[in-house]
């Protein structure tokens, strides 16, 4: 039976994660159903009296060529491994499907596999790059204009600059950024900013270890200087760092001997061409063709 999860199914809901997803950090599925989850946008499958498949639907909005487009994103497919191949999740997919159709333009989802949702519609739209630096290749320079306490106003303020070049994204607000602080705190993570000689922040980086290395989940920047600020703030924590940015973002014109890996990051499902027509008033059919109307780079790398 396939119902909309209760309040008071949330502990079950989040052990089925932690046995779905043991690679995940569990510090942040505790922070997800403390801070992010709500029972009402999460849908289940229910057998022999438990709950064996979840999916979270998440509502928002996405800024696309200067309109406020309605979509989700779905997150946490999870079905118990003694409950896989039988149907379940693509039953819980379709019904969240005609959900989706009967309410939103764009339904985007993030998977490693694709082919577990190209079936539903779901093509891969958004790649990221994965540039892996060493001391090496970045020119070392002071950290002065650093600072590790910024705050959420500031932050909101530097993204709101940065994002500006691209298209396709969550308009973030405040209360994003306060949430934001506390959920990298909560998975042992910082972030760092850049203020120039006029004390007005120029980018921020969200630093997280991993072993011997640093992932930079995040990277916002204004310019060069900024940018290289940042860099050599994470190699002071790490000989080894990972800055994920968009496709679109050529790391390369400043670190040429960077190792570069493109993954795809974020799949979209076209609910209903005809409105999108209607709205953007250009002829398309796929959801590839929607979006190659982009008049800017894509910048989707949200994960919940």
């Amino acid at each position: 039976m396939i119902d909309k999860a209760k309040a008071d199914q949330t502990k079950e809901i989040m052990e089925l994660w932690k046995i779905c997803f043991p690679d995940e950090d569990q510090r942040y599925i505790d922070f997800y159903f403390k801070n992010i989850y709500q029972p009402q946008n999460c849908y289940v499958n229910m057998q022999d009296g438990k709950i064996v498949s979840a999916i979270m639907r998440n509502p928002h909005a996405v800024m696309f060529n200067g309109r406020v487009v309605q979509a989700s994103m779905l997150v946490g497919a999870a079905t118990l491994p003694e409950y896989r191949r039988r149907g379940h999740m693509k039953e819980l997919m379709e019904i969240v499907i005609d959900a989706c159709e009967h309410s939103e333009l764009i339904t985007m989802i993030q998977s490693e596999d694709p082919s577990l949702y190209e079936p539903f519609g779901f093509r891969t739209i958004y790649k990221r790059a994965d540039y892996t630096i060493e001391r090496k290749d970045v020119k070392r320079i002071t950290n002065y204009g650093c600072a590790y306490e910024p705050t959420p106003i500031d932050l909101l303020k530097v993204y709101s600059a940065f994002i500006r070049r691209f298209n396709g994204f969550y308009p973030r607000d405040l209360d994003y950024f306060v949430r934001y602080k506390k959920e990298i705190a909560a998975v042992g993570g910082k972030i760092v900013a850049y203020y120039d000689s006029k004390d007005q922040i120029r980018g921020y980086a969200v630093m997280i270890p991993q072993g011997s290395e640093l992932r930079v989940e995040e990277i916002v920047y204004l310019d060069s200087m900024s940018l290289a600020k940042l860099c050599n703030a994470a190699l002071q924590e790490r000989r080894t760092v990972h800055l994920l940015v968009s496709e679109a973002e050529n790391l390369h014109l400043i670190y040429p001997n960077a190792k570069k890996r493109v993954y795809g990051s974020t799949m979209c499902r076209l609910n209903d061409a005809n409105l999108f027509i209607r709205v953007f008033n250009r002829r398309i059919i796929t959801v590839e063709d929607a979006f190659a109307i982009s008049r800017r780079p894509l910048n989707l790398n949200e994960f919940a």
